[in-house]
């Protein structure tokens, strides 16, 4: 073994050693945060050491996760403990390591890890079936991926291959929409400093205003006039990375009802609005909307795997019937991702988790509202539906302090200096009402100092 390979050998099995522990030493957790910092530093991207919230301007300290505490907190390698009302960025709706999810993926591990590509693969076509049911309207066939971003490119190739023959190639999206960063869901998302180092993008997507029927109205009206006919329009039911917006109760049937007149297909984005967060299995069921397309990701793996689906009609999905090699992708619907999410929905039934984060969401919301009572100085607006939580402040900075003092106190929030004017609160929907009632505490408790600093200043 050349010295090269004995080096990598007795580093990473040092690491392995780490990872089967249950209980690491100060020793342990020293190095673990020294690698942390210096491997991100070297050799992930110093980048990310700047918008960590948790990391010192020397580099001196960080704070470095290392495992769950219970469904709806973990704890850093120094072993304090944090509420997640991250859930990163709507991962864990079922909670952190749900048995039943675990369990799935484990009995599924013990027996087959991956498919061999050629034979049937049984969970897929399970998971299939099960989605056909669960969502709504005439939905019927699903393809898997691993991100969400891999469904919304599923979504505007299918809407693509649908309208090949009538040479449809205009797409529609919205103002502050995020649908991805691949060159496919990064033309669909409005976010200009995402968009700008890779211009020119997909060819044929123009954005309207998130919730202005009327503009889309137009716009739709002005591509027939000039022959670059609507292919699609795709919307997130509710913008999560704009700022949890939530649009008029009459803009998604009306959207449905324009899309049917120009005769353009309607997508509808619920990689983070979908899989019970924001009262209802998916948002578009608060207003009756069935799309042509729809897309999942984020929570759809129960918060133990990736995974992502795009699920069609099949009027739109027959289009690959012919050819199903047309888009692939080697571990999408692998049989651990799909154990992981069959498991993951029947949890979301039985434990009856839609229904809940309506009840609970509505409860933090309220308490959010009290906290901020007096302190309309700072904080503009306290929004949303279910557990897909926004508030909205005066500016970035003072997001970005509020972020902070929560992560200080022990609640992990959705804040960065990239964008942090309005922080998204979205913890597991099996949060319990004393841990909403600790994170009101602290939101009062931050107001109040942040709010001290600004009369010093």
């Amino acid at each position: 073994m050349s010295n090269k390979y004995s080096e990598i050998y007795s580093y990473t099995s040092k690491v392995l050693d780490l990872i089967s522990k249950q209980e690491i030493t100060e020793e342990d957790a020293k190095w673990v945060t020294d690698e942390t910092l210096n491997g991100f530093k070297e050799h992930v991207n110093p980048g990310f050491l700047e918008y960590r919230k948790t990391v010192t301007k020397d580099m001196q300290y960080a704070a470095v996760e290392w495992k769950d505490s219970g469904p709806n907190c973990f704890i850093d390698v120094n072993g304090k403990e944090y509420i997640d009302c991250l859930g990163g960025f709507g991962i864990y709706n079922v909670g952190h390591r749900h048995p039943k999810v675990v369990k799935a993926v484990k009995d599924q591990m013990d027996r087959q890890a991956l498919h061999s590509q050629d034979l049937l693969d049984p969970l897929r076509a399970m998971l299939a079936k099960t989605l056909a049911d669960l969502t709504p309207g005439d939905l019927k066939y699903s393809y898997f991926g691993n991100s969400g971003t891999e469904s919304i490119e599923a979504a505007l190739k299918l809407a693509k291959i649908y309208h090949k023959k009538n040479d449809r190639h205009t797409f529609l999206a919205t103002t502050r929409a995020f649908h991805g960063k691949s060159l496919g869901s990064l033309s669909g998302t409005a976010k200009g400093v995402f968009r700008k180092p890779f211009l020119p993008l997909v060819h044929g997507f123009r954005h309207v205003p998130f919730g202005d029927i009327d503009m889309m109205h137009k716009t739709m009206h002005a591509c027939h006039m000039v022959g670059e006919e609507v292919a699609a329009v795709i919307v997130e039911p509710i913008q999560g990375e704009g700022g949890v917006i939530v649009p008029p109760d009459d803009y998604l049937p009306k959207l449905r009802e324009l899309c049917d007149e120009y005769g353009a297909l309607l997508i509808f984005d619920e990689v983070q609005t979908g899989m019970g967060r924001t009262g209802k299995m998916f948002c578009c069921e608060h207003y009756d909307v069935v799309p042509d397309i729809l897309c999942l990701g984020k929570a759809f793996g129960g918060g133990i795997m990736p995974a992502s689906a795009t699920v069609a009609t099949e009027e739109v999905f027959t289009h690959w019937f012919e050819n199903p090699f047309l888009h692939t992708t080697t571990f999408g619907g692998n049989p651990l991702a799909c154990a992981a999410a069959l498991a993951n929905i029947n949890v979301l039934i039985e434990e009856k988790l839609p229904e809940r984060a309506a009840e609970i969401g509505e409860y933090l919301i309220q308490g959010l509202r009290d906290a901020a009572k007096g302190h309309e100085n700072i904080v503009l607006e306290i929004r949303g539906k279910g557990l897909l939580i926004g508030i909205e402040f005066v500016s970035d900075e003072i997001g970005y302090e509020v972020s902070k003092g929560f992560f200080d106190n022990g609640v992990l929030v959705a804040g960065t200096l990239v964008n942090a004017k309005t922080i998204r609160v979205e913890p597991p929907l099996t949060i319990e009402k004393a841990q909403c009632d600790r994170v009101c505490e602290v939101f009062a408790k931050v107001l109040n100092e942040v709010n001290k600093q600004l009369v010093k200043g």
